[in-house]
């Protein structure tokens, strides 16, 4: 059986933003097209346009953008800002929150003035020669990149130098933090609505690019299994991480479970959306087929748009 349409896009002319100038560039063209698909089997006009830099050209009488262009310019604040001023509604939160939730590091500072936890951190400037205080095992980081790249696992002294010449190659700063271990989570939420806890089980290293876009490189549970506290508590703090952004529309929260309990990694505003993305899976798995995941998101951004308007 069909799940119902929260937004019928039936005869509604829609465009789908993919591609982008970005280290994820791949990966949104399979994202915009599988949605594109989707949308167009239940009856709307979809027009797909892939940006190659940041120029954005939209038709004429488009009732709503699919903003899937992943990480750098679709998802940092950029391209919300470009169909703001032109007065052009789009899916998923508005620039000031993409610009917040992109950058791991005032991700952190939010998280933290709101009580939310998070493993122990330190902000290095790209252009010293300054080394982590924090003491090993840690993790460095791009903070202003997607997938898990520039993302550096560190557990010997001889790695750091490598992995902090790599994240410099990215921005002025470089965020370090403390490696807790646990199991690895990723939570859906949708408006106020936690979605089934997924467990990502990587057969090798951890969920690094590779890991995330290899065909049988790592193992999904949905839902993950765990206890009914445990996923309590998962779930709990994936909604207070949203909250503490100020995010309205959907999102999906990386989670590590240790024996001290969860705590938040990051969070993505525009988390894949193909059909076997982390994503729909989890509404798969509480009965939201791929349509009516597109629907859902439609209709909570256009009631974000029509709010903030």
């Amino acid at each position: 059986m069909a799940t119902e349409l929260s937004f019928n896009p039936r005869n509604r002319f829609l465009v789908v933003l993919k591609g982008g100038p970005g280290s994820e560039r791949e990966v949104s063209l399979r994202s915009g097209a599988s949605v594109a698909a989707a949308l167009r089997n239940a009856g709307a006009h979809v027009e797909e346009i892939e940006l190659a830099g940041t120029e954005v050209v939209i038709p004429e009488g488009t009732e709503l953008v699919f903003n899937l262009i992943h990480g750098t310019f679709g998802e940092d604040g950029g391209l919300q800002q470009v169909l703001d001023e032109r007065g052009i509604a789009y899916t998923g939160e508005g620039g000031a929150q993409s610009r917040v939730a992109f950058d791991k590091i005032l991700t952190k500072q939010a998280l933290v003035k709101a009580g939310v936890p998070t493993p122990c951190y330190e902000i290095l400037s790209s252009k010293t020669g300054v080394r982590p205080s924090l003491l090993l095992p840690i993790v460095i980081k791009a903070p202003r990149q997607g997938s898990s790249v520039g993302v550096h696992l560190i557990h010997e002294p001889a790695g750091i130098d490598q992995a902090l010449a790599d994240c410099r190659l990215y921005g002025e700063e470089i965020l370090v933090e403390e490696l807790v271990s646990g199991r690895e989570l990723t939570v859906g939420v949708i408006g106020d609505q936690v979605l089934p806890v997924v467990e990502i089980k990587p057969n090798e290293g951890f969920y690094d690019y590779t890991n995330k876009y290899t065909k049988g490189a790592t193992e999904y549970l949905v839902p993950a299994p765990l206890s009914s506290s445990e996923t309590e508590a998962v779930q709990g703090v994936a909604l207070a991480a949203v909250r503490a952004l100020g995010l309205s529309v959907y999102s999906r929260v990386d989670v590590l479970l240790s024996s001290a309990g969860p705590t938040v990694l990051e969070i993505n505003t525009i988390p894949g959306m193909t059909e076997t993305s982390l994503l729909p899976k989890a509404a798969a798995a509480m009965g939201l087929d791929f349509t009516a995941l597109c629907c859902r998101i439609a209709e909570r951004s256009l009631t974000a748009r029509t709010a903030s308007a």
